[in-house]
């Protein structure tokens, strides 16, 4: 089954840009080159690029190994190579080559995260969990947690992700994360509470249906390969001539003439659970503002103002009232629908600490669900539910809102 989603981590490893495969498929591993080619290194790594973007991953892999045999000290070519045999599922040849690409260049914390990922899928957890907390400054806290839950440390991946769930940027990507590294942990309550923060309640059962079986990996590489969406194969490693140790010596990457050299035949697919549901993280988070707002499509007369019910529109959850408080000034400005609406709030537990979820409410559900089209047509984020304790918002004034409409 072909996955079309790349979640949480996923996104940010191999989404490199690209939407056109490249037709040009090099096989095996005969190298065409005598000496660095610069140039041609260019070309293959941009063929590379555009495979990985329209996930074709024998030919990004090919590309990425004729981009690295031309130029072999650019340490982003043996980046890329590393990534495309992550899409392909190669967990052993990726952690040599992002081995090398991190030994060029030993900042980047993309190639980190990719090489912690690399070996966690090939069982070295511990080597993992240690590259994590070297290059901790250089990987964002939202990817770093969730890799260090996948590497058999879900209660050190609560202490990052708490932080900074509860700081003003946080993403829903983030607050997903730590219901994920929270649910690791066996801690389901708060789990299902924080997931609750930006998953409809109509699926939030799925969600963690979703998480429990993520939880029961058969093997090693089960949970990285359901968080990429790739099939783990049998892998021997990359080309014995690509390793930087043999480097720069690309006249030994020339097979020899005769005899003719066979292709080696593709690896044959590792037994691994087929599908293995892989953790989905949605929606994404509020957008900024944009200079030329979108008018809601909904007329000026919707009837939520006037009828009655028992559902709410979340807008979104928070660190506190105040980060709240802003966010609702900034939608509200944005959204006309949302003018003549109370603002209302809820303080709900997330982990050892809380967050305030946002919303407006006693609509019916029709009500409801047109004004969570207006905001989304703003600019924002939102979903129906019932209500569950939410109440007009202590810092909510109706002079604030001619306030707002004056500016």
């Amino acid at each position: 089954m072909k996955r079309r989603h790349l979640f949480s981590i996923g996104a940010a490893l191999l989404a490199l840009g690209g939407t056109a495969a490249t037709s040009v498929v090099v096989r095996g591993s005969a190298f065409a080159t005598v000496a660095p080619n610069a140039k041609k290194a260019a070309h293959e790594a941009r063929a590379a690029q555009k495979a990985l973007g329209a996930r074709k991953a024998e030919a990004a892999v090919a590309h990425a190994e004729q981009a690295v045999a031309n130029d072999p000290q650019r340490g982003d070519y043996r980046a890329l190579l590393g990534q495309a045999y992550l899409l392909a599922g190669r967990f052993t040849a990726a952690r040599q080559a992002l081995r090398d690409a991190l030994s060029l260049d030993p900042d980047n914390g993309r190639v980190a995260l990719n090489l912690a990922l690399a070996s966690i899928g090939t069982g070295d957890w511990g080597g993992a969990r240690a590259l994590l907390e070297t290059h901790a400054a250089q990987i964002p806290a939202t990817d770093r947690g969730l890799a260090t839950a996948l590497a058999g440390d879900p209660g050190g991946a609560i202490e990052i992700l708490a932080p900074a769930v509860r700081g003003s940027d946080a993403s829903a990507r983030t607050r997903q994360n730590l219901a994920l590294a929270l649910a690791l942990a066996g801690r389901w309550g708060e789990a299902k509470a924080v997931a609750a923060m930006d998953v409809a309640p109509d699926q939030l059962n799925a969600r963690l249906m979703q998480w429990a079986s993520f939880a029961r990996p058969a093997n090693a590489y089960d949970q990285v390969a359901a968080l990429l969406g790739v099939r783990a194969v049998q892998d021997a490693g990359q080309p014995v001539a690509l390793a930087l140790t043999r480097q720069p010596d690309v006249a030994a990457l020339v097979p020899a003439p005769a005899p003719a050299a066979t292709p080696e035949p593709e690896p044959s697919p590792v037994p691994v659970n087929d599908p293995m549901p892989a953790p989905v993280f949605k929606p994404a988070p509020v957008r900024a503002a944009v200079a030329k707002p979108i008018k809601p499509v909904v007329p000026k007369a919707a009837p939520v103002r006037t009828t009655a019910g028992p559902f709410v529109v979340q807008l979104g959850a928070f660190a506190n009232a105040g980060v709240a408080r802003d966010a609702w000034q900034k939608l509200n400005g944005r959204v006309a629908a949302l003018g003549r609406l109370k603002p209302q709030g809820a303080t709900v537990p997330a982990g050892k600490a809380s967050l305030y979820r946002l919303s407006v409410g006693g609509f019916a559900r029709a009500d409801a669900d047109a004004l969570c089209r207006a905001v989304r047509s703003g600019g924002g984020t939102c979903f129906v539910r019932m209500a569950a304790g939410d109440a007009v918002a202590s810092w909510y004034k109706p002079a604030s809102r001619i306030g707002l409409a004056a500016r």
